[in-house]
């Protein structure tokens, strides 16, 4: 470990006297700042500019070389190389929040002098490698204390991973809930609560005849519809896909995962062309049966339709590995004590399946309340918090206070789904997956799960068919609803190509391929982060574990409005100054659907007996290799899902990056919602083709790359056993 130690200072001094300390006008990559003469590293900042609060990092980690080669008992050199780095690293973090462009915000008298009320700019490469460095000696030394059991890779992981959350989540979302408490002139703790338990919030009047429930209310009821039904709709798919010898699986498989890869607006914009007052489904209904054209979509029955379609992927993508990973012995087992198929479903297969069962419901009732495209769309006068936080941001009046409260209530909702759903898992071993063999064959389903699977999910698995068809009939006519003249000019603004100078002359290109870029680079980074903390919430113990996993959710469970308005309040000043750039899309992007990765990733990981670690830790493997080689080839499905989940989200997020986008690096979604509000749907509807297009591509490659988890000889279930 100490010569892991001495790397890791190696590169903290690189950061600190070669490289910039501070961000660059033409960014680092240009390398403008090699030769353009100004002081650049932090060494050169205190020497030639007098910045000598700069003098922190470089002290910190001479001090810590000189203990590690000074002090020989391990455990004292530990603990003094320990509080040194976590120094550094605080001091290093203080100065930049105190520190601004504007000069000192506190301590003035400390940072007297032209120099410090001159400002500085925010961190850059080198001040992020000093830090990252200091972290890792702070974390490394911890383990030669011997927390963690001493397991460096584990420990570092851990702080890594704290660390992260609390700069990237913690930070820029204290900054806007701080606002729940403002009032004119200041600050109230008194005057908070009469407005966050208002009976616009919590009311129940529509339990007892009155007119509608409290917003808190309308959004509690929709999520737990919501979460509900997208369980069950994501298990019956995930039966039939596994359990099943039904022989479209393939389309099947197409049909469940096409919604979370649809453009925003587009599902609620098809639903309107179909079931609206003039929808094609109603007119045919009215022609046919005499039915009364009526406004029944726009409502609670409409954002409950829209948001079934929009999240029972996330469900399926879920529950398809948990259900895979149920050990067959266990299901013969049963049999063999004389069980019929329905009784070892119903008290061996579905209690295993419980964790994945949990974190489908969970995901699915975060996602309604975070939501507000559907609601915007479709709610009519069904008020949601989501919907109401947005319009206290950008509404005529702006109220950042109100949207606080509202984000708060959001939060207690979520937070109390999250214990129910700790307390409905409990602490029992779910584990099916060890290292013994196993060549056994899952039972086959009842004939009456079968039929109610195939009842609940092949009806769905149509209508779904029917409103993508339609998606792409859109981009092919007119004006979708008004005009269907057949026609390619909406492809042709778009996306097109002068082939005889071979330049792009679609109006759709730049947005395109920025998008592309920045969601390739977020998805892997999404389910690294993902599932290396759903294997310490599952695998490792340790101090404060229950509400870093509740911290984990919290980017999730607020809507993408109150997220993309705190980035901006909290990276537009130093110490990290990030808007207007691609990596603050990027980072968005990352902990936004973080939390899929870590519910996909403890769901499945649940299932995985720790006598796999144990004996691959026996046979001399350290912890990252044991990830490597063991757990991870068992987490194909949880991979697949993460990356999966985040790469079409950050193609089709629209409410997190509506702030953040600017003319350098706009997003398709903000070009989609642009041309929308311009009036040109065609050329919304076509891009909109488009991204399904190419999301489905990349889901079809991804899944060749990551491949089929091989959990026994084959996986092939007898026909016989299925019949």
């Amino acid at each position: 470990m100490r010569q892991t130690i001495a790397l890791w200072l190696l590169a903290g001094l690189a950061g600190c006297t070669l490289l910039p300390w501070y961000m660059t006008s033409g960014g680092f990559w240009s390398f403008e700042w090699v030769g353009d003469g100004t002081p650049d590293s932090a060494l050169t900042q205190i020497v030639q500019v007098g910045r000598w609060w700069l003098i922190a990092p470089i002290l910190a980690m001479l001090t810590v070389a000189i203990v590690q080669f000074g002090v020989v008992e391990p455990v004292r050199r530990a603990k003094l190389s320990l509080w040194i780095a976590s120094a550094g690293l605080v001091l290093t973090a203080l100065q930049g929040l105190v520190i601004v462009r504007a000069g000192p915000r506190l301590f003035e008298g400390l940072f007297g002098g032209e120099v410090a009320a001159a400002g500085q700019p925010g961190f850059g490469i080198g001040a992020g490698v000093a830090l990252i460095s200091l972290l890792f000696i702070a974390t490394i030394s911890l383990s030669q204390t011997g927390r963690g059991r001493g397991d460096a890779f584990v420990v570092s992981m851990i702080g890594l991973i704290v660390a992260l959350v609390a700069v990237f989540v913690f930070y820029p979302v204290a900054h806007i809930l701080i606002r729940a408490f403002e009032i004119p002139g200041g600050y109230s703790l008194t005057q908070f609560f009469p407005r966050f338990f208002d009976s616009g919030l919590w009311g129940l009047d529509c339990l007892f005849g009155g007119q509608s429930c409290g917003t808190a209310i309308n959004s509690l009821f929709l999520a737990l519809m919501t979460a509900a039904g997208t369980t069950i709709l994501g298990l019956a798919f995930a039966l039939i896909f596994t359990r099943t010898d039904f022989r479209a699986k393939k389309l099947l498989r197409v049909l469940t995962v096409i919604p979370i890869i649809t453009p925003p607006f587009v599902i609620g914009l098809a639903l309107i062309l179909l079931f609206g007052r003039s929808g094609t489904v109603t007119e045919i209904a009215a022609e046919l049966f005499g039915t009364e054209k009526t406004r029944w979509l726009y409502g609670f029955w409409g954002v409950y339709f829209a948001q079934l379609l929009s999240f029972t992927p996330i469900a399926f993508l879920v529950l398809i590995g948990v259900v895979q990973g149920v050990s067959p012995s266990m299901e013969e087992a049963s049999q063999t004590l004389s069980a019929d198929r329905w009784q070892t479903f119903r008290r061996v297969s579905l209690p295993l399946m419980r964790p994945g069962l949990a974190n489908a419901f969970l995901l699915g009732f975060i996602e309604s309340l975070a939501d507000f495209g559907n609601p915007l769309v479709l709610g009519g006068g069904y008020n949601v918090l989501s919907t109401d936080i947005y319009f206290a941001i950008v509404g005529s009046a702006a109220d950042p206070a109100k949207a606080a409260i509202l984000a708060i209530a959001l939060l207690s909702l979520t937070l109390s789904a999250f214990l129910a759903q700790r307390w409905w898992v409990g602490r029992k071993s779910y584990a099916t997956i060890t290292g013994k063999a196993d060549s056994g064959q899952n039972a086959g389903l009842s004939p009456v799960v079968k039929a109610i699977c195939y009842w609940i999910a092949l009806p769905w698995a149509a209508l779904t068919a029917v409103v993508y068809s339609m998606i792409i009939f859109g981009s092919f006519v007119k004006l979708w609803g008004y005009d269907h003249s057949f026609t390619f000019d909406h492809y042709t603004r778009a996306f097109g190509i002068d082939f005889t100078s071979g330049r792009l002359t679609g109006v759709a290109w730049d947005s395109y391929f920025t998008t592309l870029t920045i969601s390739s680079i977020a998805a892997p980074l999404t389910a690294l982060v993902g599932l290396a903390t759903a294997y310490l919430l599952v695998r490792q113990k340790f101090v404060g574990k229950d509400a870093f996993e509740f911290s984990t959710m919290l980017s999730f469970a607020i809507p993408g409005t109150v997220i993309g308005v705190s980035y901006i309040m909290a990276f537009n000043f130093p110490p990290i100054e990030l808007t207007g750039t691609s990596i603050i899309l990027i980072v968005v992007f990352v902990f936004r659907n973080m939390p899929v990765g870590v519910r996909g990733g403890i769901a499945a990981m649940s299932q995985l007996d720790s006598s796999l670690d144990e004996a691959s830790v026996t046979l001399g493997a350290n912890s990252f290799t044991t990830v490597r080689r063991v757990i991870l080839p068992l987490m194909g499905p949880a991979l697949f899902a993460a990356i999966t989940y985040s790469f079409v989200r950050a193609i089709t997020s629209v409410s997190a990056v509506i702030f953040l986008v600017s003319a350098k690096h706009n997003m398709a979604t903000s070009f989609i919602v642009g041309r929308v509000e311009n009036g040109e749907f065609g050329i919304a509807i076509a891009y909109s083709a488009v991204l399904i297009v190419t999301m489905l591509t990349a889901i079809l490659l991804l899944q060749l790359i990551i491949g089929t988890r091989r959990l026994r000889r084959t996986d092939r279930v007898q026909t016989a056993a299925r019949a």
